[in-house]
């Protein structure tokens, strides 16, 4: 047996099954889920993190806080009788491995493995290195990133899978490329059979370590040219420091980036190599409320096995898709009152926004100008927010107290509520509930943006700024 090995620091399955941050995560999950309705053989490899991302928890100023409930994966996953073993810090490390079985539309089933190093044969130190998603220091990055890459290749050997080739899901995987090195394909072998998917417009948001730690992990696994690689595929600092994701456009015949204007902006990451665009995505059938799946399976027969069949939603009855959209947006005003206490009005336009906060997404903009906003919207319109800041930034968790300031000030013209704890199921119900969904980044540094993609799907129009895929559907 053969299939395409796909390699992912996160992945969002399920909303409660807490492996994803944010749309790298989520993009991951619905990647997976459209190859097994498409029927394609591909394998899933991440790491389980036994404490998630974080739990938000936000005071009445909008004070972020994190805890960090240690999930049992048996919830979600069958534990596979598969037991990795990798040498790491002169010792052997362990890793558990679970499986979740993800079946398409056709029953065709796409398997995603998740490495798991609470095994009581490692020390306390290894047992802690899967705990976090993107937790910890560059020594325990680079160790989960070890495991992934190193680790996931192994898997496959007990899998007894033939690995006809590999897609890296951004830099967090490249590890694997290394090994497929050390166990014998050429460089020509990996360049024709690896593809690489960068999503990050900022050169920061790539790993770097310092190459004496590189070389303390992988050992004699990392060629001996890795530095000039890195630096001649255009890194910015010169390949001072090991850049996975340059490290892994060395090695890929195939970069793409997630949209048109996200490859132009990646291209001047890496210069030297062709950039193509490949625009994300959505798996349809997770991202359409039950409400408006009924209103498909009605009106538009196996549009799940046939999104094409979307094309003719035109064709819906208009008083049909009121009652749906006014289903959801009750949904939505229960939520928000149970969640929040804030009542919303069902003659209100409700206005959405809801992603990682990260500060060049501008989640506070539209409160830039509270005097004119009243002048507008008193008594017209609502805003429900959602989103967690990453727990190390500070820039992130000030939109967030900013938001409940705002919010403050005008809340006897503009009732605002802030969802806490963003979710794959809030993310669901906001893009279905809301009249209108909201996005306004600095641009280029968006570089898809799904959301919106889930609330057209939805009946919802978005209001965006042209950066991320809305230029392409302008």
């Amino acid at each position: 047996m053969s299939a395409v090995g796909y390699f992912t620091a996160e992945i969002g399955l399920w909303s409660d099954l807490s492996t994803y941050s944010g749309g790298l995560g989520v993009l991951a999950g619905d990647h997976v889920k459209s190859a097994a309705d498409a029927e394609i053989p591909l394998v899933g490899v991440t790491l389980l993190y036994r404490e998630g991302y974080s739990r938000q928890h936000l005071d009445s100023d909008g004070i972020q806080s994190e805890t960090y409930p240690v999930l049992d994966p048996s919830e979600f996953l069958e534990l596979t009788d598969i037991t990795i073993q990798l040498p790491l810090d002169n010792q052997t490390i362990y890793a558990r491995v679970w499986c979740a079985n993800v079946v398409g539309q056709t029953g065709h089933k796409v398997p995603v493995y998740f490495l798991d190093t609470t095994h009581e044969l490692n020390s306390q130190y290894h047992q802690e290195i899967g705990q976090r998603l993107y937790g910890g220091n560059d020594d325990t990055r680079i160790r989960q990133e070890y495991l992934l890459g190193v680790g996931g290749v192994q898997l496959f050997d007990h899998l007894q899978i033939e690995l006809k080739g590999i897609h890296l899901n951004e830099g967090h995987c490249t590890f694997a490329m290394l090994e497929l090195l050390s166990r014998g394909w050429s460089r020509e072998q990996l360049t024709e059979k690896s593809l690489f998917t960068t999503h990050t417009p900022v050169p920061a948001g790539h790993d770097r370590f310092e190459w004496s730690l590189v070389k303390e992990i992988m050992g004699d696994k990392l060629p001996d040219d890795a530095q000039e690689l890195v630096r001649n595929a255009g890194d910015s600092e010169g390949g001072n420091r090991c850049s996975m994701s340059h490290l892994a456009v060395a090695l890929s015949t195939s970069v793409n980036a997630v949209s048109i204007l996200n490859a132009e902006v990646a291209q001047t990451m890496f210069s030297e190599k062709k950039i193509i665009p490949i625009t994300n995505g959505v798996h349809h059938p997770t991202w359409t409320s039950s409400t408006m799946t009924k209103l498909f399976d009605e009106h538009l027969p196996e549009w799940k096995a046939n999104p094409n069949r979307l094309k003719e939603a035109q064709k819906i009855p208009i008083e049909a898709l009121k009652q749906a959209r006014n289903e959801n947006r009750k949904h939505l005003r229960d939520l928000v009152r149970n969640e929040t206490g804030v009542e919303f009005e069902e003659h209100r336009l409700t206005i959405g926004f809801a992603r990682r906060f990260a500060t060049y997404k501008r989640a506070n903009l539209v409160f830039h100008d509270l005097e004119k906003l009243r002048e507008i919207g008193a008594g017209r319109i609502q805003f429900v927010f959602s989103g967690k800041a990453h727990p190390k930034d500070e820039g992130g968790k000030q939109l967030i107290r900013d938001i409940f300031a705002s919010a403050k000030t005008v809340e006897e013209e503009i009732p605002v509520a802030f969802l806490e704890n963003y979710s794959m199921a809030t993310g669901l119900a906001m893009t279905s509930g809301v009249d209108i969904w909201l996005n306004n980044p600095i641009r280029p540094l968006e570089a898809s943006g799904t959301s919106g993609m889930k609330a057209a799907m939805n009946g919802v129009p978005n209001c965006s700024i042209l950066d991320g895929w809305w230029p392409e559907a302008c």
